[in-house]
């Protein structure tokens, strides 16, 4: 697809590092799949992985954490 941002550059299939932040909690998320785009780096996830990695993260929220680093597992 065309990104949205940059509208220049064509997403590929690719993996990121995502951080989320919720208060005094940030998760950071490494080796998400996401459509990245080849000109600018902006990435788009899919719904499933989305709702996912918000999962993960209010969870984190609940137990009082102040960082955690995760790897993304399908």
């Amino acid at each position: 697809m065309k990104c949205v941002i940059c509208k220049q550059g064509q997403t590929q299939s690719g993996k990121v590092t995502v951080t989320l932040e919720r208060g005094q909690t940030t998760v950071l998320i490494k080796d998400v799949p996401a459509q990245v785009c080849e000109n600018c780096g902006e990435y788009y996830l899919a719904e499933e992985v989305s709702a996912r990695l918000l999962e993960t993260a209010e969870s984190a929220v609940k137990k009082g954490a102040e960082v955690e680093i995760l790897r993304y597992v399908a």
